[in-house]
């Protein structure tokens, strides 16, 4: 009951804190999307330089959050943004880099030669196959990444509240310095309804964007 009174009490400053998440991993991925799956589609073309880059993406994957946002801050420090919103968008992007290329190098490899022998016996040229066969073909994969990516940074970007970026993560973090449950478990509340949400509307996006054909 006191954490439901505190989450009515202050829900304006919440839903302050969910729009500075969602900012932050909206620009994250959204940046990682336009970066990710072009380098996904061109690593198709050579098996050697695609496990070179799936491999330096896991690498990434695997460095914890307070580490990364511990390298990123001195470089960035060089430029006067130390702390705050760009290192968090900064760590974000890369963190949602293996899952959004690994889906579209697996999604675009992975279409059925026919339909590509098909689209060549067409007259269709190699970037009007990939355009108008391999990419519609490759989205439920793509968005699917997309999907892990999203969830996955909802819950790191809770860890930039520490160095300033706001977001959800601030209750978590105001929660465990002034030993006080109610903003601890609101935060947390929080992230993962954001998470479940955020989730199930990239799911009807991905229904939205994969051809009907597909579909069935």
């Amino acid at each position: 009951m006191e954490t439901l009174r505190f989450i009515g009490d202050n829900a304006s400053l919440i839903l302050y804190l969910t729009v500075q998440h969602i900012s932050i991993v909206g620009v994250a991925v959204g940046l990682a999307i336009l970066t990710g799956v072009p380098i996904g589609i061109a690593i198709t073309q050579n098996r050697r330089v695609a496990d070179a880059v799936l491999y330096v993406a896991a690498i990434i994957m695997t460095i914890p959050s307070v580490a990364l946002f511990g390298i990123l801050m001195p470089v960035l420090s060089l430029t006067g943004h130390g702390i705050g919103y760009l290192p968090a968008v900064i760590a974000v992007l890369l963190y949602s880099q293996l899952p959004i290329i690994r889906n579209t190098y697996t999604a675009i490899t992975n279409v059925d030669p026919a339909l590509r022998e098909a689209a060549r016996g067409m007259g269709m040229r190699p970037w009007q196959r990939l355009w108008r066969v391999e990419i519609p073909l490759a989205v439920p994969v793509i968005m699917a990444g997309v999907r892990v990516a999203v969830v996955i940074n909802i819950g790191i970007t809770a860890i930039a509240a520490y160095i300033g970026a706001g977001g959800l993560g601030t209750l978590i973090s105001r929660g465990i310095s002034q030993t006080d449950q109610r903003q601890l478990v609101a935060g947390a509340l929080a992230v993962s309804l954001l998470a479940i949400v955020a989730d199930y509307a990239l799911l009807w996006t991905q229904r939205r964007l994969t051809p009907a054909g597909v579909r069935a």
